[in-house]
Parts: C-alpha cells; sequence; structure tokens
C-alpha cells in the first residue's frame, strides 16, 4: 500500500515536480474544502432534512471525478431524487490510496447510509462489500464482478450487492495490440501497472500473454504511490522505451495530468483506457464510456430507495467501447497515424 507516500516533499520529486505533482497533505486539504457542502456530519443532516442518506466512496479523487459525480447526479436525477431535495449524499475519496477504503466503508455504514456506492475501482467494491452483508450496494468497478467474488452471476447478483462493471481491466491485450498497430517499430514498450490493484495480477498475465502474441516486448513499470510513479518514469527513460502503456487503475487516474505531461515533454506515444486521457493531451484510448457507468449506478441507487432489492437488479455492463485519438498530440509527437486507426477511430479530437 501506499503508506508512507500519501505525503512527500516537492524537492524529493527532484526534476519530476514539472509534471504537477504535489504534496498529497495539500490536496486532501483541498478535496476537503471542495466537497464540504457534501461532508456535513450525518446527524445533523438528519435533524434538518430527514433525507435518506447515500454513502458514495471511491478510489479516486474529487479533483479528477467531477464529471462522473455529474453523471451519478443525473441518474439518480432520472430515478426522481434531487440531492438536498430528497436525499443527502455524504462523500468519501481515498486519493488513489486504496488502503484507505475498509476504514472509509465501515464509517459510512456506522453513520447509517440507506445505500453504500462503491466505486472508482475494484478495491472500492471489494470494501464496501467487506463492510456490510445488510446495506445495499452499488459498485462501480472494471473488473469481473463474480471473479471478484461480489456477485453469484451477472444476471442475479445475490444478496446485497449490485452495480456496473466497464470491463476496462479485460481489454488490456485489446489495447495492447492497437498500440501495437499504431507504433509497429517500436521495439520496446513500458507498461504501467499498479501492484496493489486487486486485478493487477490478471492485468499482468493478460498483457504478458498478449505481448507474445504479438511479439512484442515489454518492460513493467510498477507503481501505487508518487514516489514509485517518479520512479517509473525514470526507469522508462533509462530503458529507452519508445511507448508507454497505461493499464487501467484508479490511482493512475488520479494522476493523469501527471502522466500525459510526462509523456508528451518526452516525445513518448501512451495509450490509455479511458478518454479522459486523451481530451487532456493524451495520444489515444479505447474503453467504454465512463459517465454512462456513473449513470447507471445513479439509477440503480434511485430504484433501491423506491424499494427494488439489489439482487433483482442485473449487473450492467458496457456496450460499445469507443477509439479516441488526439491529432494534435500525434502531430506534436511527429507521430503519423495509420489510416487503419483512424478509419476506426469513434472520435477523433483536432
Amino acid at each position: 500500500m501506499r503508506g508512507k507516500s500519501a505525503s512527500i516533499p516537492c524537492a524529493e520529486l527532484g526534476p519530476f515536480a514539472q509534471y504537477g505533482f504535489e504534496p498529497m497533505r495539500r490536496r486532501a486539504v483541498v478535496s476537503f474544502l471542495g466537497g464540504a457542502t457534501a461532508l456535513w456530519p450525518l446527524a445533523v443532516r438528519a435533524q434538518q432534512t430527514a433525507m435518506p442518506v447515500i454513502g458514495f466512496m471511491s478510489g479516486r479523487s474529487p479533483e479528477d471525478s467531477s464529471y462522473v459525480v455529474a453523471a451519478f447526479r443525473q441518474g439518480l436525477a432520472e430515478a426522481g431524487f434531487v440531492e438536498g431535495q430528497n436525499i443527502a449524499i455524504e462523500f468519501r475519496w481515498a486519493l488513489g490510496d486504496y488502503s484507505r477504503l475498509p476504514a472509509l466503508a465501515t464509517e459510512l455504514v456506522s453513520r447509517k447510509a440507506a445505500v453504500l456506492v462503491g466505486i472508482g475501482g475494484d478495491a472500492s467494491a471489494i470494501a464496501a462489500k467487506q463492510a456490510t452483508s445488510i446495506v445495499p450496494i452499488v459498485f462501480g468497478m472494471g473488473g469481473d464482478p463474480i471473479k471478484a467474488g461480489l456477485v453469484e452471476s451477472f444476471n442475479r447478483p445475490g444478496g446485497n450487492v449490485t452495480g456496473f462493471t466497464l470491463l476496462t481491466n479485460e481489454m488490456e491485450p485489446k489495447r495492447l495490440s492497437l498500440l501495437r498497430e499504431l507504433v509497429p517499430s517500436v521495439s520496446l514498450v513500458g507498461v504501467l501497472l499498479n501492484p496493489n490493484f486487486p486485478p493487477a495480477m490478471r492485468q499482468l498475465m493478460d498483457l504478458e500473454e498478449a505481448a507474445r502474441t504479438i511479439d512484442q516486448r515489454i518492460f513493467v513499470l510498477k507503481a501505487s504511490n508518487d514516489t514509485e510513479l517518479v520512479a517509473a518514469f525514470a526507469a522508462l527513460l533509462q530503458q529507452r522505451a519508445g511507448a508507454l502503456f497505461v493499464a487501467g487503475d484508479p490511482y493512475f487516474d488520479t494522476r493523469r495530468g501527471q502522466i500525459t505531461a510526462f509523456a508528451s515533454q518526452n516525445r513518448l506515444p501512451a495509450f490509455y483506457h479511458f478518454r479522459d486521457y486523451v481530451v487532456a493531451g493524451g495520444l489515444i484510448s479505447y474503453g467504454p464510456s465512463v459517465t454512462d457507468g456513473y449513470r447507471q449506478a445513479g439509477i440503480y441507487v434511485g430504484r433501491i430507495l423506491k424499494g427494488a432489492k439489489p439482487a433483482d437488479l442485473p449487473i450492467v455492463q458496457p456496450t460499445k467501447f469507443e477509439l479516441v485519438v488526439n491529432l494534435k498530440t500525434a502531430k506534436a509527437l511527429g507521430l503519423t497515424i495509420p489510416p487503419s486507426i483512424l478509419a476506426g477511430a469513434d472520435e477523433v479530437i483536432e
């Protein structure tokens, strides 16, 4: 786990401070202030409004999640619930440090949340499941909820748990294959992987098998905190990797700006799992719409508040995966996007 790395002096980051790293202590304070209206003590809320409270915890951070929280609120509204009118929401954020999640889940359960939302990665969903077998849970994850032990089946989840999976962790081989198609002359690809992410071992096995299949050399860079991420950046340059592959992981999502800045400043073609990275200046991504998943989570929470049982709500899976390319970034890298990639792109940012 990240442990002491939650707060690192900028001076220790050396030349990598230019990529936007800052002490976690400051990030946590900013996060608290930014979400202060959502963090009123539940007892005060109950006295003032007597509204049902949704306990919302995420492995991500509020800074990189504003747009998905908006989608979650949209789903709630579609189900007839509006924050501050007939429901309240208690937000908790792990900021990419998964060791915080069990305590956050326990806290929200102790506060008598009507529904617990464990979202922003597999670790959040697992922590929610371990915290209660009674409070209804709606999760959001990127892996297989059956393999994770969360549900019995996709159609009939069973127990007190339901939610959505984006299947991002299952798509790593496809993304590596697309990267190979994008830069066929690159001999070595650096793979950024978080070993503390629950599906990490499966991700690694899938990527190693895919690399053998397409005859692509890969170099695995493990990072689960800022210190390790800086070291991974340095190792990537030392190994002279010709491209970067970012495995799906909420911690990396919280460091999206730093990762895309590093790739840009070092002229590295990089492949990502969410469109957000490409909008932020990344080169290319392939994956589902994360906002669709969060919207569905909001709808499910609303249905549960109206009396539906999680066991009867099927697990939602993505129906479409989008290939997004940033031509401006490609031009800055001096890279020509192959016609086959452009022809298959669902969105081209110019």
